[in-house]
């Protein structure tokens, strides 16, 4: 009878352990991706905005050594992701491709001028930092105008602006809603274990001492669920790139690796602060209060 009393407390307790580490894998999951949709949001936007520029229409009389100089002074500027010159020739090509006529039967002469297309860093790619590079640019003999769409520019950093709030928002209900259920699940563990506290309390063990075991135990549940949650993660991430072929674009190695460390820290911290808390209720309790609680 012993013996299948002690198994029976063994499997009892196994499969509360595995309980208390899967319900914590789930939410450190649940934060992963939201961890996940923030770095996307962010690779999202700079690759967004680093395919926004501006044209740089060039005069009739720009020679080829100054359009030289012009487009090695871009390619060096900070600002600057890609310039590419076009000329008056390949203006035309595309247009043609475009329109799928010649304008030059019609008018008799190409209508097009030569042009360097110039794509922005994202970090430059906003309407106030465009004015100050077309006051600069302006300048050059060469240029006769520059064309850039303000309106889009200016609607795709709005919108981008919003998202990041959103995002933040849901980070930060998401986190306490976490932090909540881990705290319960791990409060659950301490409640069966009240009245050891209460008994390690009366021999004398101080609440640091009473306290380690119960944050050793929950850090390395913690660790466990963390990694469960990188698994999940992994595969949601491995079966996005196998159905989206631009998506692989957005998601980097270094950048996976920012995201599990983030699940191991918060799985980590989460779960150590969690299990001070419930820990210390009990150490703080009489020993009646506890057949109420």
């Amino acid at each position: 009878m012993n013996n299948k009393a002690s198994f029976s407390k063994r499997i009892s307790f196994l499969n509360a352990r595995m309980t208390s580490t899967l319900s914590v894998s789930l939410v450190l999951f649940i934060l992963g991706i939201m961890v996940l949709m923030g770095f996307l949001a962010n690779n999202l936007s700079r690759h967004v905005k680093e395919n926004i520029g501006f044209s740089i229409v060039l005069n009739e009389s720009a020679g080829e050594q100054q359009v030289h100089q012009l487009q090695r002074m871009l390619e060096r500027a900070d600002y600057v992701k890609a310039a590419q010159y076009i000329s008056k020739e390949d203006a035309l090509k595309e247009v043609m491709i475009e329109l799928g006529e010649n304008p030059e039967d019609v008018l008799g002469v190409n209508p097009l001028q030569s042009s360097i297309e110039v794509k922005l860093k994202a970090d430059y790619a906003n309407t106030d930092s465009l004015a100050v590079i077309e006051k600069g640019l302006r300048d050059q003999v060469i240029v006769s105008d520059i064309l850039y769409q303000k309106d889009l520019i200016q609607s795709v950093n709005d919108n981008m602006s919003r998202i990041g709030l959103i995002l933040l928002a849901l980070a930060i209900v998401l986190m306490i809603i976490s932090f909540a259920l881990i705290s319960n699940t791990i409060r659950l563990g301490a409640y069966s274990k009240r009245f050891l506290i209460h008994t390690m309390k009366l021999v004398g063990a101080t609440p640091a001492f009473i306290r380690r075991p119960f944050i050793v135990s929950n850090v390395i549940n913690g660790i466990v669920a963390s990694v469960i949650a990188m698994l999940l993660l992994s595969g949601c991430v491995y079966y996005l790139m196998s159905e989206m072929e631009n998506f692989t674009t957005l998601v980097s190695v270094p950048m996976m690796l920012l995201v599990f460390l983030t699940v191991l820290v918060l799985g980590i911290i989460l779960s150590a602060v969690s299990a001070y808390w419930a820990v210390n209720r009990y150490i703080r309790m009489d020993r009646d209060d506890l057949y109420y609680v």
